[in-house]
């Protein structure tokens, strides 16, 4: 497609705008997804609800048991109303929910607030992902993806300082009410958001999606061919077929190992860390050099694995997130911890976006969307089990032995990965793939 350079530099500040604005859904999606972790120490402290550190697992256990049902549900919904649709629909159900955790009255409730954030939560992130790759500049959209990604650490950092500065003047919740504010964010959406080129062209609008791409002064997508359940299914049973069935099983079980790291660690940070002797404010301190690591971490780990491979790339960065969440259960000088929390950060987050870029680039492009959605759906299984690991151990008095198990975790993944790695060498074509690899988070 020609444009003229003013078209040009219109069609940039336009894509700018709609990029912008996903990258502002997902900050508040991190908001609402770190806060439960950051506000869980006061909980406990104060007993709010009569809350036991098992309930405590339970209930972080309930948003990412949401978001694993809203990621599966993502891309049927979005089929039928349209990605624009779908991304305002989550900001209001997630916004909604947690008015519910801050009005709630007991356990119950707030867990049904959670859990419906979850929803909220899981479907928007894929969603925004499409929003951006139709949207970014031509030839940026892997470099446009990671940026978006680093939104939601961001919205890590947001949610450690809106606990910071508002627990101890005003209660834990007014920061479930701050999680509110994003429910005006929605209009604006509403009113400036582009609908999905992918969406217009999948469903027949072609003079639309045209006016849009020449609007945006970006590429049309192809249109592509739509599967039949049939398709999906025979796609689903070629994963194991001969003796694909041991690499699939070794993705997955490095998938869930990652993922129960990654929400163990995320719900339970700020909590284990006061156990470790460190005062409230100095947990929130290291929730906030977390996210900024897992911001460095997602722009560094591409440039690696392109350099060096990315199951190889997986493999180490899970030897270091297992050695550095290990040794934070060991009492340091505070600046020593500080830096390792923040290079934990780095490689934890990372690594897992490795595991769905190793299994994107040994899968042949009729499987990829179904090996790289399926290693992500069986990974969220231990996004569920990690903040209910957390739980069950400070119930049962072996708080110390949280990092112990996260490490162990991380160790298991290291493993798997490493091992697919070595019996998948020299298959699949090496192909890009920063969208699957990325909307799988």
């Amino acid at each position: 497609m020609s444009s003229s350079p003013s078209l040009s530099a219109r069609g940039s500040r336009l894509a700018l705008l709609a990029v912008a604005l996903c990258w502002l859904a997902v900050l508040f999606d991190g908001l609402d997804m770190f806060i439960y972790g950051s506000v869980l120490p006061h909980l406990l402290e104060t007993k709010t609800f009569g809350l036991t550190p098992d309930q405590a697992g339970d209930l972080g256990s309930y948003a990412t048991f949401g978001m694993l049902v809203g990621a599966l549900t993502a891309g049927t919904v979005a089929d039928r109303i349209g990605r624009k649709k779908l991304m305002i629909g989550c900001v209001t159900l997630f916004s909604l929910a947690s008015g519910v955790c801050a009005i709630s009255g007991s356990v119950e409730v707030f867990g049904l607030g959670r859990t419906l954030a979850g929803v909220g939560l899981g479907g928007l992130l894929p969603t925004a992902i499409s929003m951006v790759s139709d949207y970014a500049p031509r030839g940026r959209a892997a470099i446009v993806i990671g940026l978006l990604m680093t939104a939601h650490h961001a919205g890590g950092i947001l949610s450690a300082y809106v606990a910071k500065w508002l627990i101890e003047p005003a209660g834990w919740r007014a920061a479930f009410w701050v999680c509110v504010a994003p429910l005006l964010f929605a209009p604006v959406l509403a009113k400036m958001l582009p609908e999905s080129l992918s969406f217009l062209v999948a469903k027949g609008r072609d003079e639309e999606a045209r006016a849009l791409a020449a609007r945006y002064d970006v590429e049309l997508p192809a249109t592509a061919e739509r599967k039949t359940a049939a398709d999906r299914f025979d796609a689903l049973v070629g994963l194991f077929r001969g003796g694909e069935w041991v690499q699939t099983l070794l993705y997955w079980l490095a998938s869930f190992g990652g993922l129960l790291l990654v929400y163990g660690v995320a719900t339970w940070l700020p909590t284990l860390m006061r156990g470790e002797g460190y005062r409230l404010g100095s947990a929130l301190t290291f929730v906030v050099v977390f996210n900024l690591g897992g911001i460095v971490g997602m722009l560094v780990a591409g440039r690696a694995a392109d350099r060096f491979g990315a199951p190889r790339i997986s493999a180490i960065w899970f030897a270091l997130t297992a050695a550095g969440v290990f040794l934070l259960s060991v009492h340091m000088p505070t600046g020593v911890t500080m830096a390792v929390v923040f290079l934990t950060g780095v490689f934890l987050n990372s690594a897992q976006t490795m595991i769905y870029a190793t299994v994107s680039i040994r899968s042949t492009p009729d499987s990829r969307a179904t090996a790289v959605g399926w290693t992500s759906g069986m990974g969220r299984f231990g996004a569920v089990f990690g903040p209910w690991l957390g739980g069950q151990l400070l119930a049962a008095g072996h708080g110390d032995w949280g990092f112990t198990a996260f490490a162990l975790a991380g160790v298991s993944s290291m493993v798997f990965i490493g091992i697919a790695a070595l019996r998948g060498s020299g298959s699949g074509a090496r192909r890009s793939a920063g969208q699957e690899l990325v909307a799988a988070h």
